[in-house]
């Protein structure tokens, strides 16, 4: 499996999809990466064919999926019934599971105040995911601050509105942006 760093390098706006509308569009875009934030486990095999079909990586927020728990199971569930490139989880278990599994394992963290800033850093002293989604994505001073901890890929996503707020996380040295904003996946 190549690295992740090199899909965001191919596609450094990676469309998060929320339904199946948004899942028609970011078919069509020339994005290599589809983060998938809605199904469940009735359809979430064919959701991931369909991205596949179209040679994209897609990455399963498994957080998100109906039906599935937050166990490591869930995982497993991925693994063996789709064909899923990865993961995406704020559950530091299962983006561990991910990684042991052969999938792309990437960290959610929410940074809402100092403290959660502290123990997102505490968080990659112990434990490297493949990537990290930093959310929300529109905090560049935050973004330049976790880029000067890690070297590990980092993700700006939530809140972006647009093409100001984009170049901004690139400049705070990000390697994508995700986002459901349509209009914006074609940057």
């Amino acid at each position: 499996m190549n690295k992740i760093i090199d899909l965001f390098e191919v596609s450094p706006i990676i469309t998060a999809v929320k339904d199946d509308q948004g899942l028609e569009h970011a078919l069509e875009t020339d994005c290599a990466v589809v983060f998938i934030l809605y199904g469940t486990v009735c359809n979430i095999q064919d959701i991931v064919d369909r991205i596949k079909a179209k040679d994209k990586a897609a990455i399963v927020h498994v957080d998100l999926i109906a039906g599935l728990s937050s166990k490591e199971v869930a995982v497993d569930f991925i693994k063996q019934n789709t064909h899923a490139d990865g993961i995406i989880s704020t559950k530091i278990q299962l983006v561990k599971r991910a990684i042991d599994q052969g999938l792309y394992g990437g960290q959610r963290t929410f940074i809402i105040d100092s403290i959660a800033l502290a123990n997102t850093k505490k968080q990659l002293d112990t434990f490297k995911p493949d990537f990290m989604e930093v959310m929300p994505g529109a905090m560049p001073k935050i973004l330049k601050e976790i880029r000067s901890y890690t070297d590990i890929p980092l993700i700006a996503g939530g809140l972006l509105s647009d093409k100001k707020d984009i170049m901004a996380a690139f400049d705070a040295g990000v390697d994508a942006v995700s986002t459901t904003k349509e209009i914006l996946w074609s940057m």
